[in-house]
């Protein structure tokens, strides 16, 4: 299996693939790296080279699926650069659900990964705005969830089952962590609220906005990816996404060697790239450093609640860092909106 993860078997891959017109099939490589879970496989045959993923069992239902893949042509239709995706051969349908498991198979689109320049940086803000302004108007019979990090009912949920994982070494400093980043949580949120967040217009965002879902080349961006997290909420949610993973400093092996501060460049940078096309209020900018908080920890705490750990990582050195770069946004504040607001 895949790095420890979910796998394609022979049988299965070839029961897939004949459901597509892609001729002679020359190589089906693993692809690694994302979700464990959700086995990819680069194809490439005589009609060219294409991704096969199949989606986590039980992610996902069939409407939300079809509800991505609706947004993903509307995309692509408005020149926005996404994979396209391969009808079946038959049905034409690109949603292939067999034996209770969900297929989808994409153009491979070439591209590299973000290689830390101030100008992919920059390009990766503007993209995102790209993408709100491409996206505004799509037709919808169907809204995807529309619970998104902010004032999050699942976000606390998860944090009071990580206080209560008392187990014998590091249970009373989780429970003191989870104690503390509820406190920073609920501030943070009402921060926001109280700059008339529930007035603000909503529409599509992307929902994971960061580095590792797009591809580049020459610094520009020539693939968004991985639009599972769809939601429908004010689009300074994946601005503030965007802001914390480009500037967010990590990189060693060890949580707890991690710095405290975020690199301050590339979140100015992220943001003149979206501010490049959209006008921006000083509530919408005063908000961005609570809602930045809301976001590191609710995705911080969901794989810890579950299984103590995020990744291979210590849940008690993972979510002390994550303490500590909450604290130094809310320490640093003051500085952080002087650098938004010049």
């Amino acid at each position: 299996m895949t790095r420890g993860g979910a796998n394609f078997t022979s049988d299965e891959l070839a029961l897939v693939l004949s459901h597509y017109q892609l001729g002679t099939i020359y190589s089906a490589t693993a692809l690694l790296g994302g979700n464990s879970r959700a086995p990819k496989r680069i194809i490439v045959s005589e009609k060219g080279k294409f991704l096969l993923k199949r989606r986590p069992h039980g992610k996902d239902d069939i409407y939300r699926v079809v509800f991505a893949h609706g947004i993903l042509s509307h995309l692509n239709k408005g020149g926005f650069p996404v994979a396209s995706l391969v009808p079946t051969e038959k049905e034409k349908n690109t949603v292939l659900n067999l034996n209770n498991h969900i297929y989808e198979l994409f153009e491979y689109i070439p591209g590299k990964r973000y290689d830390n320049s101030n100008e992919s940086a920059y390009n990766a803000g503007k993209s995102l705005v790209d993408f709100h302004k491409c996206i505004n108007d799509f037709p919808t019979q169907f809204n995807p969830l529309k619970e998104t990090y902010h004032d999050s009912t699942a976000v606390r949920g998860h944090l009071k089952l990580v206080s209560k994982k008392a187990m014998p070494g590091n249970g009373v400093h989780l429970s003191s962590l989870a104690e503390q980043l509820t406190t920073t949580y609920n501030q943070a949120s009402t921060n926001v609220n109280q700059l008339s967040y529930d007035a603000w217009p909503e529409q599509i965002i992307h929902g994971d906005w960061h580095p590792g879902n797009m591809l580049f080349e020459n610094s520009q961006v020539v693939a968004v990816l991985d639009f599972d997290s769809i939601k429908v909420a004010p689009t300074m949610c994946d601005l503030a996404n965007g802001m914390l993973h480009f500037s967010i400093v990590g990189g060693r092996p060890n949580p707890a060697d991690w710095p405290d501060y975020l690199n301050m460049e590339k979140l100015k940078i992220f943001l003149n790239g979206y501010r490049s096309e959209a006008f921006l209020n000083d509530d919408m900018l005063n908000s961005l450093p609570d809602l930045m908080i809301e976001t590191m920890i609710a995705e911080a705490v969901l794989p810890v609640a579950a299984t103590g750990f995020f990744g291979n990582l210590s849940g008690d050195d993972f979510l002390g860092m994550i303490l500590r770069k909450c604290l130094w946004i809310l320490n640093n504040k003051a500085e952080i909106l002087k650098k938004i607001f010049e």
